[in-house]
C-alpha cells in the first residue's frame, strides 16, 4: 500500500470515528508474508478493495454529516419569528393529580392549537412547594397580541378551565403593559387574572384616588405641622411613602370595587352602557373634589 492510500485510510477511519458509525474491521496486511505471486496479486486486489470500501465510506459519511448539517439550520427559527406574544400560566395542582393535569393541560393545547396565530406551548418542570401541592408554569405563544386575546377570551378555552377546575387548585396569568395592572388584578372564583383594563382606564382610576389622597394629606400634615421640621429632600420621601400606602392598601381596593363594572380586562371589552357610566361617574367625582377642596381654606 503506497502513501496515499494510507493517508486517505487513515483520513476515512477518523471521520467514521467522530460519526460513530460502526464499520467492520477490515483486515488489510495478510498474516503471514508470502513470495508467491499469486498471493501477492490477491493482496494487491484486496487493498485495492478496502481502499475502494473506504473511499466510498468516506464520501457517504461527508454527504451525511452535510445533510444533517443543512437539516439543523433549517430547522432554526428566524429572527423575526421569535417577535410573538405569550402568556406565562401558573397552576397549583395537588400532587396525587399531576397525571391527570397532564392529560388535561394536553387537550388545552389542543384547544389553543385550533385557535388563530397559535405558535406553540411550553411547560416546565413542577415545583414542590407546602401542603402537597405542585406549582405548573406553562407558556403559551402566539403571534399577535390580538390572536392571544382572542383565545383567551374564546368559549373552548372557558370549557378547558370549567373541566379543570376539578383537577387544580387555582391558577393565575399576568401579562404586564403599563406596570399599574397590579391594582386591577381581579379575582374570580379560583382566576387572578392580571390582564388589566386598558391604560386609560388606569390613569383615570389612578387619577381619581390619587387626588383625594395627597389634598387631604397636604391639609392634614400642613395642619398640624408634621414633617415641617424635616429637611425637603427627607420629607417628601416620607411623604410620597404616605402617600403610596394609603393609595395601595386603603383607596384603590375600594375604587376598583366600586367600578368593577367598569374596569374589565382588555381582553374582555366593557359594553358601551359601562363605558358610558363609568367614565361620567369618574369625571363627576374628580369635579366634585376639585369643588370641594377649592371652597376649603
Amino acid at each position: 500500500m503506497n502513501a496515499a492510500h494510507i493517508a486517505e485510510c487513515s483520513r476515512a477511519k477518523n471521520v467514521c470515528i467522530s460519526h460513530r458509525l460502526l464499520v467492520p474491521p477490515i483486515n488489510i496486511e495478510p498474516e503471514t508474508s508470502s513470495n508467491s505471486p499469486l498471493e501477492s496479486s490477491s493482496f494487491s486486489v484486496a487493498k485495492q478493495r478496502a481502499a475502494e470500501q473506504l473511499r466510498h465510506l468516506f464520501k457517504r459519511t461527508v454527504v451525511v454529516s452535510k445533510a444533517v448539517s443543512i437539516r439543523l439550520i433549517e430547522s432554526l427559527p428566524d429572527a423575526e419569528s421569535t417577535d410573538y406574544s405569550s402568556v406565562m400560566v401558573e397552576y397549583s395542582v395537588p400532587r396525587q393529580k399531576g397525571w391527570s393535569f397532564r392529560l388535561w393541560h394536553r387537550q388545552l393545547v389542543r384547544s389553543a392549537k385550533a385557535s388563530q396565530g397559535f405558535v406553540r406551548a411550553d411547560r416546565y418542570r413542577p415545583l414542590k412547594c407546602k401542603d402537597g401541592v405542585l406549582k405548573w408554569h406553562c407558556v403559551l405563544h402566539f403571534e399577535k397580541p390580538e390572536h392571544l386575546n382572542q383565545w383567551l377570551a374564546s368559549t373552548q378555552r372557558e370549557a378547558a378551565l370549567q373541566t379543570g377546575k376539578s383537577i387544580f387548585e387555582a391558577y393565575k396569568f399576568k401579562s404586564f403593559s403599563t406596570g399599574l395592572e397590579g391594582w386591577f388584578s381581579q379575582r374570580s372564583g379560583s382566576e387572578l387574572d392580571s390582564l388589566g383594563p386598558p391604560a386609560w382606564k388606569q390613569i383615570l382610576s389612578v387619577v381619581l384616588g390619587l387626588y383625594p389622597v395627597i389634598s387631604v394629606q397636604e391639609r392634614v400634615f400642613g395642619y398640624f405641622g408634621i414633617l415641617e421640621d424635616w429637611p425637603p429632600a427627607i420629607a417628601l420621601c416620607a411623604n410620597l411613602i404616605v402617600t403610596s400606602c394609603i393609595l395601595s392598601f386603603v383607596v384603590m381596593p375600594i375604587i376598583v370595587r366600586l367600578l368593577h363594572f367598569w374596569l374589565q380586562p382588555a381582553h374582555q371589552p366593557a359594553s358601551m352602557r359601562a363605558n358610558v357610566v363609568g367614565i361620567a361617574s369618574t369625571l363627576t367625582a374628580l369635579g366634585s373634589m376639585m369643588m370641594l377642596f377649592n371652597a376649603l381654606p
